[in-house]
Order: C-alpha cells, then sequence, then structure tokens
C-alpha cells in the first residue's frame, strides 16, 4: 500500500482547507477609576465590540493604572504596541504636541456644548497627529467641568492664595501660580499619596474624578469653577487595528462611535449624580464663586492661552478660527 502523504490527507479529509480564526483579545489601558465616567466608557465600548463581534474581539480593560502606565505614558506604549489600546487624559500629551493642549485651556470651552464644537474642530488634528505615530484615533469625550476640591470653598481670590493645589498641566499651573496658589502638575496616579501625606491640600479637577477615587477621605469641600471640560481620548495602536478583518474593523469604529456617543450623553446625568454622591458624603458643594475670582482666574490665564497660540502656530488660528464659527451657527 502507498503511503497517503499529508497534503494528500488534508485534501482528502479537509483537514486545513479552512481554518476558523482564533479569536482576538486586546488590552486597554487607563489610569481612572473603573468608576469614572472613563472608566465606565471604556466598558461600553468593551461590551459593544465583544457584542458586534459575537465575541471574536475581547478587550480586557485595566483600570486604575493597572499596567503600570500614566496617561503620559499611554502615547509611546501603545504607538509601540505594548499596549494595544489605551484611554487617555489628552492634555498629559502636550510634551509630545501642544494641540493636545486646546481642550483644557482655560476657560476657552466651559460648557457641553461649547465644548462639543471645540472637539469638532479638534478631532482632524489629533486623528493626524496620532495617525503619524502608528495609532488610531478612536473616540473622545469630556470629563465634567474642573473645579476646586479643598478642605475650604474656594469661591474667592483670597481662598485661592497659597492654596497647595494639584493641576493636571502646563497651562493651568502657571494660571493658578499667576493668581496666588502654590499648585503643583501632577498625575491621577500621584494624587492619592500626595494626599495623604499632606503634601497637597487642593485638587484642580472635576468632581467626577473626585467621586472616582473617594476624595471625600481627605477633602470636605468643592468648588463650582467651570474652568474647562479637557477631553479624554481613547486610541489604538495601528498594527493592531490592521491585523483585525475587515469585519473586525467596521465593528472597532462603530463600537467607537457608540462610546463617544454614550459617554458625551452620560454626561449631564452623571453631573447630577456626583452632586448627589457628594452629598452623601458630606462633601460641601459651592456653586456660586465670586466675580472677583472668575476675573483674576480669566486675566491669569490669558497669557498662557497666548503662549499656547505661539506654540501651536499656524494651526492653533485655523483651529480657533474654526471653533468660532461654529459657535456662532
Amino acid at each position: 500500500m502507498k503511503n497517503i502523504t499529508l497534503p494528500v490527507l488534508a485534501v482528502v479529509f479537509g483537514i486545513g482547507a479552512t481554518s476558523a480564526r482564533a479569536d482576538v483579545n486586546l488590552d486597554m489601558s487607563s489610569e481612572y477609576p473603573v468608576t469614572s465616567i472613563h472608566g465606565q466608557t471604556a466598558d461600553f465600548f468593551v461590551k459593544t465590540l465583544k457584542e458586534e463581534t459575537g465575541g471574536e474581539v475581547n478587550v480586557t480593560v485595566h483600570h486604575g493604572g493597572a499596567l503600570g502606565y500614566k496617561s503620559v505614558d499611554h502615547y509611546d506604549a501603545v504607538g509601540d504596541g505594548a499596549v494595544q489600546l489605551a484611554s487617555s487624559f489628552s492634555g498629559a500629551w502636550s510634551g509630545i504636541n501642544p494641540i493636545f493642549l486646546v481642550s483644557s485651556l482655560p476657560f476657552l470651552a466651559t460648557s457641553i456644548e461649547d465644548t462639543k464644537k471645540l472637539y469638532e474642530a479638534t478631532r482632524p488634528y489629533y486623528e493626524q497627529v496620532l495617525e503619524d505615530d502608528n495609532q488610531l484615533f478612536l473616540y473622545a469625550a469630556p470629563w465634567p467641568a474642573s473645579g476646586f476640591w479643598a478642605h475650604k470653598p474656594i469661591d474667592s481670590a483670597e481662598a485661592l492664595k497659597g492654596l497647595k493645589i494639584r493641576t493636571f498641566d502646563a497651562p493651568g499651573t502657571k494660571t493658578l501660580q499667576n493668581a496666588g496658589a502654590s499648585p503643583v502638575q501632577l498625575s491621577w496616579g500621584d494624587i492619592i499619596p500626595q494626599l495623604t501625606t499632606n503634601g497637597i491640600d487642593g485638587v484642580l479637577t472635576s468632581a467626577d474624578g473626585g467621586v472616582g477615587s473617594q476624595f471625600w477621605e481627605y477633602l470636605s469641600n468643592f468648588t463650582e469653577v467651570n474652568y474647562a471640560l479637557p477631553l479624554q481620548v481613547t486610541h489604538m495602536n495601528r498594527d493592531a487595528f490592521d491585523d483585525l478583518s475587515d469585519s473586525e474593523q467596521k465593528a472597532v469604529l462603530d463600537a467607537a462611535k457608540k462610546a463617544e456617543a454614550y459617554g458625551w450623553e452620560a454626561l449631564e446625568d452623571r453631573v447630577k449624580g456626583n452632586y448627589a454622591k457628594l452629598a452623601e458624603n458630606d462633601v460641601t458643594v459651592t456653586t456660586n464663586i465670586s466675580p472677583g475670582l472668575l476675573s483674576v482666574l480669566k486675566t491669569s490665564s490669558a497669557p498662557e492661552v497666548e503662549k499656547w497660540k505661539e506654540r501651536v502656530g499656524d494651526d492653533a488660528l485655523t483651529l480657533l478660527d474654526t471653533y468660532q464659527k461654529l459657535l456662532e451657527q
């Protein structure tokens, strides 16, 4: 009897004629808590993607900096493929490209409606910068408006003076310094250790951020300032995306679109829920600050906005012109 070679057997019995594509398993990093608005949005994206691919594409979200990455680290980590996806605070990338600071510039956009228009003007720039560094921009949504967490209401210029307060980017640091505070720029993961050791006695962030990390264990007041609504960007390694089938790529983009809508739509209800949570935990919320403080903050921020325009150059003028036209519609 002649020996039948393996290739012949494969043809006879259909072995290897077609092979089922293995499920795709990806990792996503976030330094923020699972309970934060962007932790919830990331989980919504992952759930939607799994449903749209029938479980063939699975993403594990590592919340709370579990992989050891901060937002500033995510840019290179995703670009190099160390992690396939990440949810990142865009302002942390100012040293990579100052265009990423635009959504956190003080008082440029202080409402959800204005922030949405600023995002519409900004998104093409974000997409291009990420594409140039082997990444795909998936979606973005804002944090609720930033304010001051502290031991007392920060409702006047005098109350701000000397406050050792955490900021999240260079313009914010200089703005509060110009206003008389003693700011220090810290990533999210460094805040609690500094609060624990009294290295800081205030935090510039949203009520949402404070709720997610239970700031009431350290600070008893939140002052609503509507300083900015900074964007959180979700991005993906370009090679990892290109390795997906056409249908899987479409599912990723569809899930991203739905997650973006979810993040924006959740914002208003989230603010109400956050304030209710603060009340439950005996945090005093101050919603009216003095005109004097608002004037000081805007005056203090003006030079930083001009510096940003100079750093970005012509793109800043084009972007802001587009934003202004959208505001006028």
